[in-house]
């Protein structure tokens, strides 16, 4: 809601109560979770202690192929690097493929890069960010990155171009695999939702693959909105028709079973897809259940076979 409401802005230092709060480095500020009581010392004090981190720069060559999005560059990463990569430092988007995301895309980056121990997940705020802004404030705005001489840690590339959809495996988010390598995983349910991926571009493509088509038997499709203006969006827009007549179910906007609540929690035994950030043993409910990370496309796919599926064949 912060970066809907516009208080999320380039150059900023952000500090919020939840570790998630790293997705508003998607417009160019430098966002980090930190623990209640340190939230409180701040928001009393007005300051905080912090130290500051080397970057990762993560270059994203070329655009990436339909059916192909952000949350699988994102896991890609994480499947290469793993999940304590970054740990106590900022990692930086860059690149042909970054300036080609949206804004929303960035989102779902910045937000899981704290799955690699990062304190910031930036991406530079350019044209793109300074456009979806300027509808939220009346704050004065300017296109903000890094330094021309700016000196990293660590330099990696990875190629867009040739990526595939991917699948993390329980019970890590680094336990990633390419959707040609997963085999036949039948799932019980799938959950497109939480602060990582359940934005009105998210919905819409995953509405793009569901319409006309039903939702298998024996599996549930859970869809929650990131917020009421998304939920407003896709009202509005028919895309929420569609999931429902596709046979999903829909709560209203908030976490739902990604921090274990009531709404959705997966049973022992049950297998589960979402477009959540993390699948650790037991977060999502029972400690016998499994959870496997996804795109919103591919959790759409996956609830059209009963089966974990590649959203590339359902694209016109």
């Amino acid at each position: 809601m912060l970066p809907e409401k516009g208080h999320a802005l380039p150059g900023q230092l952000i500090i919020g109560a939840d570790s998630h709060t790293t997705t508003y480095g998607a417009l160019g500020a430098a966002a980090t979770g930190m623990g209640a009581s340190e939230l409180a010392y701040s928001m009393y004090k007005g300051s905080n202690w912090f130290q500051v981190p080397g970057s990762i720069n993560f270059v994203l060559d070329g655009e990436l192929s339909a059916g192909v999005t952000s949350k699988d560059v994102m896991m890609a990463l994480l499947g290469q690097h793993s999940a304590d990569k970054a740990q106590y430092m900022s990692i930086e988007f860059s690149g042909s493929g970054a300036a080609a995301l949206s804004v929303d895309a960035r989102m779902t980056m910045s937000n899981t890069g704290v799955e690699m121990g990062a304190k910031f997940a930036m991406f530079a705020a350019d044209e793109k960010t300074l456009e979806y802004l300027s509808a939220r404030t009346d704050a004065k705005i300017e296109t903000f990155g890094p330094d021309a001489d700016a000196v990293y840690l660590e330099t990696h590339h990875i190629d867009c171009t040739s990526l595939e959809p991917q699948v993390a495996f329980p019970h890590n988010p680094d336990n990633v695999r390419p959707i040609s390598e997963v085999g036949e995983v039948p799932v019980q349910q799938a959950f497109i939702g939480s602060c990582t991926n359940s934005r009105t571009e998210d919905l819409e493509r995953a509405a793009a693959i569901l319409k006309g088509r039903k939702v298998a038997p024996g599996t549930r499709l859970l869809v929650i909105p990131s917020s009421q203006e998304v939920m407003m969006n896709v009202t509005k827009s028919g895309v929420l028709n569609d999931l429902v007549q596709a046979g999903a179910m829909v709560a209203p906007p908030g976490c739902g079973p990604c921090g274990g609540g009531s709404t959705g929690v997966l049973g022992a035994g049950e297998n589960g897809i979402a477009s959540t950030n993390r699948n650790f043993k037991g977060r999502m409910g029972s400690p016998d259940a499994f959870n496997y990370l996804a795109s919103p496309e591919t959790v759409a796919a996956s609830a059209i076979e009963g089966k974990i599926a590649d959203p590339r064949k359902y694209l016109n």
